[in-house]
């Protein structure tokens, strides 16, 4: 999707830990530890606030990092990501049946279904066949501890503290998220939108980037527009203009 941004957007996409080429602690794999790297990320680079993206599980951390760090959340967006895991059958039995029972070398097998199963449409083999090869890099001990933090997750409990402009993108292929669950979040969360897909998968990013990229580009636009009308001018709407975008994992 980053090939899509508009250049007036300055966008980072964070490689959390243990995914991909980050390090990989023994522990610290729950979604507070997600959000807590995601503020150290921000301090490393000098970013006081920033519109925080999130995909899938990553909306987790983007939740997360919502509620504990208000203040350096220009505006939040969610793509495909649950309200919750507790009230999903499916998920709850992958768990029980595979996750908790992963051992090194994680089966590329797994893997590979596991990607496809996000998709509603067709995307690049190329592109399919990166994905599966970042998800192998991930120990096996890595996918159970994040899982379990994902299960265990209770942001869900809080949008009441959520108080950044919202925008959730939801495809109405989803086979994780029901379309009750993202109107869920949009009750929940004051001042939020819900844009649906039409044949979006739950991985609607992979799927149609163009379009995701133009959303979020709209997003942040109207966001330094609002900031502009509404503050005298000492730097902050170029912030917003020029935030940083964070695509969990």
């Amino acid at each position: 999707m980053l090939p899509h941004l508009p250049e007036s957007i300055r966008a980072f996409a964070l490689t959390q830990r243990g995914h991909g080429d980050a390090s990989r602690p023994a522990a610290g794999y729950r979604v507070h530890d997600f959000a807590a790297d995601l503020a150290a990320f921000m301090d490393a680079l000098h970013l006081e606030a920033a519109v925080i993206v999130g995909g899938s599980s990553g909306g987790f951390v983007a939740r997360r990092f919502a509620i504990d760090y208000p203040e350096r959340v220009l505006g939040l967006v969610f793509m495909g990501s649950p309200a919750t895991l507790r009230d999903k059958p499916d998920v709850l039995e992958l768990w029980d049946s595979t996750i908790s029972k992963l051992t090194d070398p994680v089966d590329p097998e797994f893997v590979r279904k596991f990607a496809e199963s996000t998709l509603a449409q067709a995307v690049l083999r190329a592109f399919l066949e990166t994905i599966v090869r970042e998800n192998l890099k991930v120990p096996a001990r890595v996918w159970r501890a994040t899982c379990e933090g994902l299960l265990e997750d209770d942001s869900f409990g809080e949008p009441d503290k959520i108080k950044a402009p919202t925008l959730i993108l939801w495809g109405d292929q989803d086979a994780t998220c029901p379309r009750s669950d993202q109107e869920s979040l949009a009750a929940a969360i004051a001042g939020s939108r819900l844009v649906v897909y039409p044949g979006g998968g739950h991985a609607l990013y992979w799927e149609e980037p163009d379009r995701v990229a133009s959303d979020l580009g709209a997003f942040i636009k109207d966001l330094g527009e609002g900031v502009t009308a509404a503050l005298p001018p000492d730097g902050y709407a170029d912030q917003v203009m020029n935030a940083a975008s964070n695509k969990g994992t």
